[in-house]
């Protein structure tokens, strides 16, 4: 879903939709299962800057709800996330705030987004708040055991028959550490 400027500074629009999976590329972070839902209001703010000087932000406010499957950090294998967030968000045009001399900017101004060619797709503002949502590490068990690094057999299914293998030799020095702690 598109909101332009120009129609959205005739009156605000509402949004209530449920946006198929595969319609967002989530890239290999996250894969959406069923729909996702979202609803909410896109607004237009002018921002006065001088007497001559009016920017146009785009107010986006709602929600959106869905399910996701992320990759385990452990094993690889799909952990599905129900995530459920409330966003309230304002872009501006691209370059609105450039030029001039450096300035400082405000804790808010650091939340404010950017659109361009005069619009704004709920499918790219989506994207962001979904990924931003997402936990940083996910595992399909508190006790997973991961992938074998020599075979690469998930190691929660079935027992892996390789050796440990020789340690490095750079750690040799170490190697007695845990019994002369003890004594």
């Amino acid at each position: 879903m598109e909101f332009k400027v120009s129609e959205l500074e005739k009156e605000p629009v509402e949004f209530d939709l449920q946006v198929k999976a595969g319609t967002i590329d989530f890239g290999e972070e996250a894969a959406q299962e069923g729909a996702l839902a979202t609803s909410g209001r896109a607004e237009v703010i002018h921002e006065h800057r001088g007497p001559r000087e009016i920017v146009a932000d785009i107010r986006l406010r709602g929600r959106y709800a869905g399910s996701f499957q992320v990759p385990c950090a452990r094993c690889v294998e799909p952990v599905t996330i129900p995530l459920e967030a409330e966003f309230d968000l304002i872009f501006r045009p691209v370059g609105a705030d450039a030029g001039g001399a450096e300035r400082s900017i405000s804790a808010q101004e650091t939340e404010i987004g950017y659109y361009q060619k005069d619009s704004l797709l709920l499918e790219d503002v989506l994207r962001e708040q979904v990924l931003l949502s997402l936990p940083v590490r996910t595992l399909c068990k508190p006790d997973c055991k991961g992938l074998c690094p020599r075979c690469g057999k998930n190691r929660n299914l079935e027992a892996c028959s390789c050796e440990e293998g020789p340690t490095d030799p750079r750690w040799e020095a170490l190697s007695g550490l845990r019994s002369r702690i003890k004594s």
